[in-house]
């Protein structure tokens, strides 16, 4: 017993203990863990690698090599001399052993503009892959904060569900007094339990839906744990639902010259820019340097090792040019693609524009219709209220019959619902018309 009683004086204790998420840990939480925005940030460090390899490439290329080999003459004589690299080999064996040792260099000194232009194209693929990363985090941050105001409202649906089976049980319980006094036949005794039963069947269902939100949301911050997950349950005041809506063309432009999509789009204008110059390149000559240093040795030699190294020793240095004359087309057809892409990258900005304008106009007619709809269902919702405690005092007097007072819960129940939809959908949409204004979440 003195177990039992342990456990049951810790078990609030860990309940209380559980960890609340709050909008911004969540938020905090998912930048540092989301697998996909993870995986969004790799791709950004391989473009960074691609813009030092092509940078690089500027740079004179430099390589040695060496060969060691034997050598193995049956039928040689051995009463002659033999000549070996110019030089006349005093040691006539029927076994040599030959090396050779070079060190070569090449240098692009001109190819159209290639090498630049690769560059800059690197470097605004870097660019776009970090854009294309944070649209990853805006999306993320976009999903939790709609999934949060979910879980809000169902959180504060299952307080209102519940107040509502305490209504109902009160209504059962004195059904029950009625129809042991003979004021209630036991078919309206009945519809009153199966009412009772309906909202407890309601509870759990908005219950379900809640849990699985929160599974939603654990899963997108990647936390695979089995504890269940809660958030923090804010106070929302009226004056928040009510806040003061900013001007749609204000938000606009402001998120014309923040939003990472716009600034994608714009540098793919760029970038198709320079795949223009760079497919007119095939037209333009280019010119290399060479340069190279080789030497070898000969076991079948009267001179030493380092003699023949010294002696042996041949350089060269050579430019070369190379003319495009006839590629068969093929530099044209590049260039042309070139430029369509270049028009229908200008076309993706007008698009990315029109999209922009368009989630912008309709989070601010939906965060101002749902400020309309809050501000009407909170006076409908009073005025029920006020309308069921009436009916539910008739009843109680036997003034009133059963039909009369399920249909005033239920029209109470609709109102509350309606007032809780039309108030988080003000919240979220505010909050998204923040956060494409000025990039931030609360």
């Amino acid at each position: 017993m003195r177990k039992v009683l342990f456990i049951l004086f810790l078990l609030p204790l860990s309940v209380s203990a559980q960890k609340q998420w709050t909008l911004q840990e969540c938020i905090d939480y998912a930048m540092a863990n989301n697998i996909t925005l993870q995986q969004s940030k790799l791709k950004k460090e391989s473009a960074t690698e691609e813009l030092k390899g092509a940078k690089a490439a500027l740079l004179p290329t430099l390589s040695a090599s060496t060969n060691q080999s034997f050598g193995y003459q049956p039928w040689k004589d051995t009463g002659m001399s033999y000549v070996t690299n110019g030089t006349v080999n005093t040691k006539v064996d029927k076994t040599s052993y030959n090396g050779s040792y070079s060190l070569s260099g090449q240098w692009t000194v001109w190819n159209g503009n290639r090498n630049i232009n690769t560059i800059k194209l690197d470097q605004l693929s870097e660019e776009q892959a970090e854009l294309s990363t944070k649209e990853t985090a805006n999306s993320i941050q976009e999903r939790i904060a709609q999934i949060y105001a979910q879980i809000l409202y169902l959180a504060e649906n299952v307080k209102v569900n519940e107040q509502m089976l305490e209504t109902s049980k009160k209504n059962e319980e004195r059904g029950k007094e009625m129809l042991s006094v003979g004021k209630m036949s036991k078919a309206d005794v009945a519809q009153l339990s199966a009412q009772r039963a309906n909202d407890e069947y309601t509870i759990v269902e908005a219950q379900s839906q809640l849990m699985n939100y929160e599974l939603q949301l654990k899963q997108l911050l990647e936390i695979t744990d089995e504890e269940r997950f809660q958030v923090a349950i804010p106070e929302i005041t009226d004056e928040q639902v009510l806040a003061q809506i900013p001007e749609l063309q204000t938000v606009y432009e402001q998120a014309l010259m923040s939003r990472p999509e716009i600034e994608r789009s714009q540098l793919a204008i760029k970038s198709s820019g320079v795949n223009v110059a760079l497919a007119k390149a095939g037209w333009m000559p280019s010119v290399n340097l060479t340069g190279g240093i080789t030497t070898s040795t000969n076991s079948l030699s009267g001179n030493g090792w380092g003699d023949q190294i010294k002696s042996n020793v041949n350089t060269s240095l050579g430019v070369g040019v190379t003319v495009p004359i006839y590629d068969g087309r093929s530099t044209k057809t590049s260039v042309n693609k070139a430029k369509i892409q270049q028009l229908q990258a200008q076309l993706d900005l007008q698009d990315q524009q029109k999209t922009l304008y368009s989630n912008i106009q309709q989070f601010w007619l939906n965060a101002w219709t749902n400020q309309q709809k809050y501000q009407a269902a909170k006076s409908s919702v009073e005025s029920a209220q006020q309308s069921y405690d009436l009916l539910s005092e008739q009843f109680r007097l036997g003034l009133k019959n059963i039909v009369e007072l399920m249909a005033g819960k239920d029209n109470l129940l609709s109102q509350q619902q309606s007032q809780l939809q039309s108030k988080y959908l003000a919240l979220y949409n505010q909050q998204m018309l923040e956060f494409y204004q000025n990039g931030t979440l609360r």
